[in-house]
């Protein structure tokens, strides 16, 4: 009789855990669209940013750069000086993946770090380590892996004190703050930082980068007061798939900000949205556009719909889409075949109208210089 209800225990015990497999595990073979939160966000909080625009909530900060700020040339003011601030009261670990470094501010808020016994590692783009910057860091005994492979590792993200993240399309260089359109995003959570971490470590402890790497994201849909936040990283988690998928949902609105769109399935699922009486404006990088082979430019054009080419001198580097103004996405994720198959991204799609409400006032600013 003991023996029976031993066995009965550990059957019961086996499917309760089946039962609580949570929804997140299911992202990446049949992506869903989460549903909107109906209760309201708490107030955002603007920050005052001389060369920038920044905005607070009780789990983020939120920053754009500002080309067009008299401070811009003297380089100083931008999102550049919160990280600073934020590297600073680094207690025991900084880890970043970065496309490139050129920024003193940073390269000497790390070398304080280094000074004061906080463990920082870096991850680099190849072609860029023999910049100046990370060779100061690398002569101070920073370790920095570079990729050393024909794709880019094209990350910029930085995790601190395992305890938050920041993303977005900035590189920390100086025309990335300061020339370039860009967005970066600073997010307290225990679980995106997990998240991070692991792929961080993925290139810095494994050795491995592009296709070699393996879908191992613990957290693939990380909540925070009640914002879903869905995490995704190329090639590792099938990100092309998930963006279609979300474009294909649209129901009211479509608008993007795209440094280099050529990625033919996310195009195509635009033009049958706006086919479908979507409203769709975007805004694209002029360079990009002149040079790219298989741009969507001229399909979208061709098509009647409402894209431009950008009108700041230096880049407009974002890689943005906001769905029904309620859905994000955004990080280093170009719309490119290249973003999905060979290099090293990281891509964030945030469900949240406040969030979205702060990337369309960006929009709006790209826009109105447009062409």
């Amino acid at each position: 009789m003991k023996k029976t209800l031993t066995w009965w225990f550990i059957l019961s015990m086996m499917l309760a855990a089946c039962d609580s497999v949570p929804d997140s595990f299911t992202l990446r073979t049949a992506p869903t669209r989460a549903p909107i939160t109906e209760t309201p966000s708490a107030a955002l909080t603007e920050i005052q940013l001389p060369a920038g625009y920044g905005v607070r909530g009780s789990w983020f900060e939120l920053y754009f750069t500002n080309p067009t700020s008299p401070l811009a040339s003297q380089k100083t003011g931008g999102p550049d000086g919160p990280l600073v601030a934020a590297i600073d009261s680094a207690r025991l670990s900084v880890d970043l993946a970065l496309y490139s470094l050129s920024l003193d501010s940073i390269r000497d808020a790390l070398l304080r770090a280094h000074d004061r016994g906080v463990r920082v590692r870096m991850v680099m783009e190849s072609d860029n380590l023999d910049r100046s910057d990370p060779q100061k860091l690398v002569d101070a005994g920073i370790p920095i892996l570079g990729d050393r492979r024909e794709g880019l590792m094209h990350n910029k993200f930085v995790v601190i004190d395992n305890t938050e993240v920041w993303t977005g399309s900035m590189n920390l260089t100086d025309s990335g703050a300061y020339q370039d359109n860009n967005d970066i995003m600073r997010i307290h959570s225990l679980e995106m930082a997990q998240d991070y971490t692991k792929e961080f470590e993925e290139m810095f402890i494994d050795d491995k980068f592009g296709p070699e790497v393996v879908p191992e994201t613990p957290n693939p849909r990380v909540t925070i007061d009640g914002t879903p936040i869905d995490v995704y990283f190329a090639p590792d988690d099938n990100v092309q798939a998930s963006f279609v998928d979300l474009v294909n949902n649209a129901k009211d609105s479509i608008y993007f900000l795209a440094y280099s769109f050529t990625a033919d399935s996310i195009g195509e699922a635009v033009r049958d949205r706006a086919k479908a009486g979507v409203k769709v404006s975007g805004v694209m990088e002029d360079e990009q556009v002149n040079s790219n082979a298989g741009t969507e430019f001229d399909p979208f054009k061709q098509a009647g719909l409402d894209v431009l080419r950008d009108g700041n001198e230096g880049q407009m580097h974002h890689k943005v889409m906001i769905i029904d103004k309620s859905i994000v996405i955004f990080g280093s994720y170009n719309f490119t075949n290249s973003a999905e198959t060979r290099n090293d991204e990281n891509m964030l799609v945030i469900y949240n109208k406040d969030i979205a409400a702060q990337f369309f006032a960006e929009f709006q600013r790209v826009y109105s210089q447009a062409h």
